[in-house]
């Protein structure tokens, strides 16, 4: 798994800086490379030419004179070495090969153009974060045999031709319920190495739950040590130090994701309030809780120092997350009345904003009155109440954003079908066209098209316990949730997109990633 990671480290931060490849040596044998409409998620545009580029043991990667692009540039070779066997140096200096350049153009803060021949392979990307999706389309575009971390016998070819691509939408997100059961920060890292294959750009993680509070509150220690020593099941739990959360942000951004931290609150609290009794209304701590029901606990919203827990809660988070947003949960307050919710959502959003995030919540949150700026993540049904939907669209017209997350769409804890091993089917069966056969800027009714600001899969943890499981009901959903997010409506076509999904089976092989094959996909034989 290491090497794997390194390789695909190195492949990413070529992209995000301006590389460039050189190869002479004819390559051991033709084949045909990877065609562009084999890409997920589907470029804007793309424009297929004639002559491929091969990589060979003569390619340099060039890079522009820049750190980042140094750094991104080096983490290609570390991607490419290991299944090539080529040194593919990385230098400054030269022309031709694969080139990654900064350079102002229609690209956006994350858009990018790709130009493939047989002189050579240019991204070229206004932003670092384009030049690394970038970096994500060229690993796609070679053979998946570039993933293992032995040599393997290639030929190692670049189709040609022109891709120019910008995101749909700002918001392509992924949650990981790290609360339910504990994933270490390796875990974590495997899956946003997964999540930047894709492009997706938000990681939200579910630090604190009824089971478990996972990260370190100096000025409340025993949240972690004692609200985090169990989960569900009753197994040992976990906590991230705060030295262990800043590695995870750095990770994440490394590869161009944004962490949104999310503290969940009134309800959903068990762990704080039986950590210290003082947070509840009685004085009265319960005990830990390792089940999986919802909507029985919340912290007091009439007793002041209730919020004297969740500034210092929110501060020190805030500290730690150099992102925009921090997450205040709001979902399922079945113990908290509706004038005690908009109560403590009336003093605990200003907080937000004085420690410089801004507020996100779960679409719960529009029953009070969002702050300015906040989002709200809708996580509904196609069956949700029109009232319940409505108030939600009367927020996005009252210039509340909105993330979509319908639960019997996009969870990815859903089972796929009644036999599925893993999962749960509170939300309904969500088999993998149903996962992507929608539109996000047609869903919600009445929210206008200007308020959507994208789409996120959450993953909750009740019955996951390991990486092969996150990977087993992720996998092969989330990418065609990082297409709504990424590719214009008009290529969403699911009899197009299977194809292109099943092609993706072999790269998952090569990097040992678990998946459901599903039968709705033309998945290639042996």
């Amino acid at each position: 798994m290491k090497h794997r990671t390194l390789r695909l480290l190195g492949s990413l931060l070529l992209v995000a800086t301006g590389v460039s490849v050189t190869g002479a040596a004819p390559a051991p044998r033709p084949t045909a490379p990877n065609p562009f409409d084999h890409v997920v998620p589907a470029p804007a545009h793309a424009a297929p030419g004639e002559h491929p580029y091969r990589i060979t043991r003569g390619t340099y990667i060039r890079v522009d004179g820049s750190r980042e692009a140094r750094r991104v540039g080096e983490y290609l070779a570390g991607l490419l070495r290991p299944s090539t066997g080529y040194r593919l140096p990385v230098t400054d200096r030269g022309a031709g090969g694969i080139r990654l350049r900064l350079h102002q153009g229609p690209f956006g803060a994350e858009g990018y153009r790709l130009d493939s021949g047989p002189a050579g392979v240019t991204i070229t990307a206004a932003a670092p974060a384009g030049l690394f999706h970038g970096v994500q389309t060229l690993r796609q575009l070679l053979p998946a045999a570039v993933e293992k971390d032995s040599v393997q016998p290639g030929p190692w070819l670049v189709a040609g031709g022109t891709l120019q691509d910008t995101p749909r939408y700002g918001w392509r997100g992924a949650m990981l319920d790290v609360s339910r059961h504990f994933f270490t920060v390796e875990q974590v890292k495997r899956y946003i190495d997964q999540l930047a294959l894709y492009k997706i750009n938000k990681l939200h993680l579910h630090l604190s739950d009824d089971q478990g509070w996972r990260i370190a509150i100096d000025s409340w220690p025993r949240l972690a040590t004692y609200g985090g020593s169990t989960q569900v099941g009753g197994g040992p739990g976990g906590h991230y130090t705060k030295a262990d959360y800043k590695e995870i942000v750095r990770y994440a951004s490394s590869r161009y994701l944004e962490v949104v931290p999310e503290i969940d609150m009134p309800g959903h609290t068990n762990a704080a309030l039986a950590s210290y009794a003082d947070l509840n209304c009685d004085g009265v701590a319960p005990p830990l809780y390792t089940g999986t029901a919802v909507g029985f606990s919340s912290l007091c919203a009439g007793k002041e120092i209730t919020y004297d827990f969740v500034d210092d809660v929110i501060r020190e988070l805030a500290a730690l997350t150099p992102g925009r947003y921090l997450h205040i949960g709001g979902d399922e307050a079945h113990s908290t009345s509706h004038e005690d919710y908009v109560a403590f959502m009336e003093r605990v959003q200003p907080i937000v904003a004085r420690y410089g995030k801004t507020v996100v919540g779960w679409h719960q949150l529009t029953g009070a009155t969002p702050a300015e700026g906040a989002l709200a993540q809708y996580w509904g049904l196609d069956g949700t109440s029109a009232q319940e939907k409505e108030r939600v669209a009367a927020a996005a017209r009252n210039g509340t954003g909105i993330v979509l997350s319908p639960a019997d769409r996009v969870y990815l804890d859903m089972k796929y079908t009644a036999d599925t091993p893993l999962g749960l089917s509170w939300a309904g069966l969500v088999e993998v066209r149903r996962s992507y056969d929608w539109d996000p800027g047609a869903y919600l009714p009445g929210a206008p098209a200007s308020a959507i600001r994208g789409v996120e899969a959450p993953l909750w943890s009740e019955t996951l316990t390991r990486s092969d499981e996150i990977e087993y009901m992720a996998f092969p959903r989330l990418p065609g949730v990082a297409e709504l997010g990424w590719s214009p409506a008009s290529t969403h076509d699911w009899d197009a997109y299977k194809v292109r999904l099943a092609a993706q089976a072999g790269r998952w092989e090569a990097l040992g990633i678990d998946f459901y094959r599903s039968p709705q996909v033309p998945w290639p034989t042996a």
